[in-house]
């Protein structure tokens, strides 16, 4: 049986990994600037996390949510107490799409109504209501194009009001930085709107952190940056450092009962133990702050580079835009020089998403070879 062809790949075979390093079959090391886009957070095979995940499958790897599992409720505590969203609830599931499918599922549930607002070059995932929410018409099959969404310019506060005042809106959901879309936010004053504007219409407001939460921006999350609370916060990828898990915060303004949701494998021992793990080396290694002094860092080389003409993002979720195509330049620094980096919707845009526990080294190593590139 062959695979089923999806996927454009690079002639590399990883088989190692270790901390911002790759290695193939040829023990031939990469630097590791893109984490899969975005999901190694504590780095690759960290001590802490191989011998959580071993000693966990070594008792108890999985049963499902008709049991007790105390390991989903130190989960949700640690994460209330890092991540500052006092009195919210956790739903787990397995998936960046996954959760945003139950937010906004959860979202029409709650209002009763049917209509999702998005945004422009946003993404959302590839599943039903979650990819019919994301700017690419070419991965909305028919079937998902019957959901109604409303697809508005980011920072368009008019245009959402105009939205929501037909009262028919169930939620709006955004990236406040942009993923997939290439590095894009607006600014506090609409992000600060739209929660006045959902809260005042009876609409959720779905803060999209799938790539961008568990510490990347420097912040937990990185809507922390402005003044708003969200009814739902949508969490995945960093979150289990490579093992499948995501999960919904929940605002106790929205009630549970039983059955409104629901998953085999979501919160699965072992999926659990990987994210404890995470939460507890994002702390005692001090990563948040590890991501700004690093992004400082980026940033200050960058501006010496006079081909980067912009410089998008935040903390170690950054872009830099060339006013050229990467795509030649991306294979050059993976081929010649041992880098690997991201691309995004924006074909002028080099992602960088590296593990948090970047160190200056590494990003010296980045600026010297994207340079003799440049020459």
């Amino acid at each position: 049986m062959s695979l089923f062809n999806v996927y454009p790949l690079f002639d590399i075979t990883p088989v190692k990994a270790d901390d911002v390093f790759v290695f193939d079959e040829n023990n031939t090391k990469y630097l590791d600037l893109y984490g899969g886009h975005a999901v190694i957070s504590i780095g690759h095979s960290h001590p802490k996390y191989v011998t959580a995940i071993s000693e966990q499958v070594s008792k108890l790897g999985f049963y499902s949510n008709s049991i007790k599992n105390p390991l989903q409720v130190q989960l949700a505590d640690q994460l209330e107490r890092l991540s500052g969203c006092k009195d919210y609830e956790l739903f787990l599931c397995n998936s960046g799409a996954e959760a945003n499918e139950n937010a906004l599922k959860l979202a029409s549930f709650h209002n009763g109504k049917k209509k999702v607002v998005a945004f422009k070059n946003g993404f959302h995932g590839r599943t039903s209501a979650a990819v019919a929410a994301t700017d690419n018409a070419k991965i909305i099959a028919p079937i998902n194009a019957q959901q109604e969404v409303e697809i508005l310019e980011l920072g368009d506060l008019e245009g959402a009001e105009k939205a929501l005042a037909k009262n028919d809106v169930c939620a709006v959901i955004i990236e406040c930085i942009q993923g997939v879309g290439g590095l894009d936010e607006s600014t506090a004053a609409f992000y600060e709107g739209v929660d006045a504007l959902c809260k005042n219409y009876n609409t959720c407001f779905i803060a999209d952190e799938v790539q961008s939460g568990f510490g990347r921006t420097g912040d937990f999350f990185a809507f922390q940056k402005h003044g708003i609370t969200p009814d739902i916060i949508s969490i995945a990828k960093g979150m289990g450092n490579g093992f499948p898990i995501g999960g919904i915060l929940i605002h106790p303004n929205i009630k549970a009962s039983f059955g409104l949701l629901g998953t085999t494998f979501g919160g699965n021992h072992l999926a659990c133990a990987a994210s404890l793990t995470v939460l507890e080396v994002i702390e005692e290694e001090h990563l948040m702050q590890n991501a700004k002094e690093i992004s400082a860092y980026f940033i200050e080389k960058a501006k010496e580079v006079s081909a980067i003409k912009n410089i998008k993002g935040r903390g170690l979720m950054l872009g830099l835009e060339f006013d050229f195509p990467i795509a030649e330049l991306r294979k050059k620094l993976i081929f010649e020089h041992k880098i690997f980096t991201g691309s995004a919707k924006n074909p002028n845009l080099l992602r960088i998403l590296p593990p948090l526990t970047i160190k200056k080294e590494h990003i010296d190593l980045f600026f010297d070879a994207l340079k003799k590139e440049l020459k």
